[in-house]
């Protein structure tokens, strides 16, 4: 479903990506860890076109991306849920949902969406006259999910979800992601700083360093690695 193929990418003509190679097959859960500065979220807003790619390929379903504006990528279903929330503080919960099913492609399927994020969610449900900026911070972060699955799409690419939360809250958004992916089927990529859960759960992971892709594999490859198991599984 989306592949990148020596990708670089950076800020100013100051490089961050370097020669970056990954695939997510359609239905897959995969995820990419790595230190903080490493490129992470870097990598994200490139795919989404927020940052221009200097060199390579994305290609998602086989159409060409790097020449494609940022909001022609949302409409080919691809919602990237960034890090730090970023939900409308002043309009409510349900106003948020619908700015999220802005493309042709949401709107028909807004009444399946709303119900299995109603279901999902079911806070989300309870408080959707209030203002988005009253909700708890786990809330928020529901919140900010629940707008990606409002827009109906292909791929969704989580950046940080647990970023800034409680650990029992964390835990229960990595319960409902890990939920949503085996219940709908949809291509999920996730960048997590909790990397024991995002290797635990993910088919397939990459580690990324200095920008680089410095391990890939399936699940039980990186698992056994001990390069993962010392730096960042604590064993």
């Amino acid at each position: 479903m989306l592949e990148l193929r020596g990708v670089c990418a950076g800020y100013g003509g100051v490089p961050a990506l370097h020669d970056i190679s990954l695939s997510v097959e359609a239905g897959e859960f995969a995820a990419i860890v790595g230190p903080n500065g490493a490129g992470k979220s870097t990598l994200f807003r490139t795919i989404s076109g927020i940052v221009s790619a200097t060199r390579g390929s994305i290609r998602f379903e086989n159409l060409e991306l790097v020449d494609l504006p940022a909001a022609r990528r949302a409409h080919l279903g691809i919602a990237h849920v960034p890090e730090g929330r970023q939900v409308f503080p002043s309009l409510s919960v349900r106003e948020n949902l619908e700015m999220g099913a802005y493309t042709a492609r949401a709107r028909r399927a807004w009444r399946d969406s709303i119900e299995r994020i109603h279901t999902w969610f079911p806070v989300l449900a309870t408080r959707a006259a209030s203002l988005a900026g009253a909700l708890s911070g786990g809330q928020q972060q529901m919140l900010a999910i629940a707008r990606g699955l409002a827009s109906s799409p292909r791929l969704l690419m989580l950046d940080e979800p647990s970023m800034g939360l409680a650990p029992a809250v964390a835990d229960e958004i990595f319960e409902r992601i890990v939920q949503i992916h085996a219940q709908s089927g949809l291509t999920v990529l996730l960048v997590e700083q909790r990397v024991a859960e995002a290797l635990h759960f993910a088919q397939r992971g990459y580690v990324l360093e200095a920008g680089r892709v410095v391990l890939s594999g399936a699940h039980d490859q990186l698992m056994r690695d001990d390069r993962i198991r010392q730096a960042y599984l604590g064993m």
